[in-house]
């Protein structure tokens, strides 16, 4: 496996090695000890699937309390996924990194506790995988709008179209009123 630092160095992308022949392909999507070799100490309690259609937005999402680390992935189609950070602490607070999963090139992103976490399909349809450190707690999912200005997430979104939101994403808080992590 290869294990990719981004701007933000706690927000890894991985990408799986991958073996292929007429029948198919294996890959591994977790192994503990490589994941911790390559910076990745996570204990999983809840893994969760998603399918969403062409221009569904789905984000940004996190828990208050009992904040959840995600090693998320595509097994259908493709996504633009983004991380952002929420430590008051980091010196990378309230900065976005992103990166195109994709069925095609099978790579995942692990995004730790005290991020905010979204993704738009770009593909007809996507199915999205994540394992998460922490179990779902509804009275802590908290959720910041996608397009919140002091953020700036360039979202590859065609001019002139709006992505699908769900209602709790519409009325999504600003950045400014979130509430962040220490």
């Amino acid at each position: 496996m290869n294990f990719i630092s981004t701007e933000i160095p706690d927000v890894i992308i991985i990408e799986p090695r991958v073996f292929y022949d007429e029948r198919g392909f294996f890959m591994e999507t977790w192994h503990e000890k490589k994941f911790r070799d390559g910076g990745i100490r996570a204990s999983f309690v809840q893994d969760n699937h998603s399918r969403s259609s062409k221009g569904t937005l789905r984000g940004l999402h996190y828990q208050s309390c009992n904040p959840q680390g995600k090693l998320v992935r595509v097994t259908h189609g493709e996504v633009f996924d983004v991380a952002v950070d929420l430590r008051k602490s980091s010196p990378h607070f309230g900065k976005w990194v992103s990166v195109y999963l994709s069925d095609a090139n099978k790579r995942m992103f692990w995004i730790p506790e005290g991020f905010a976490h979204g993704f738009y399909v770009l593909s007809e349809v996507a199915e999205f995988q994540y394992k998460c450190t922490d179990f779902y707690t509804p009275e802590c999912d908290m959720c910041i709008r996608w397009d919140d200005p002091t953020l700036g997430i360039s979202w590859p979104i065609t001019a002139g179209e709006a992505p699908v939101l769900s209602a709790k994403d519409e009325k999504g808080a600003s950045f400014e009123m979130a509430d962040c992590f220490p």
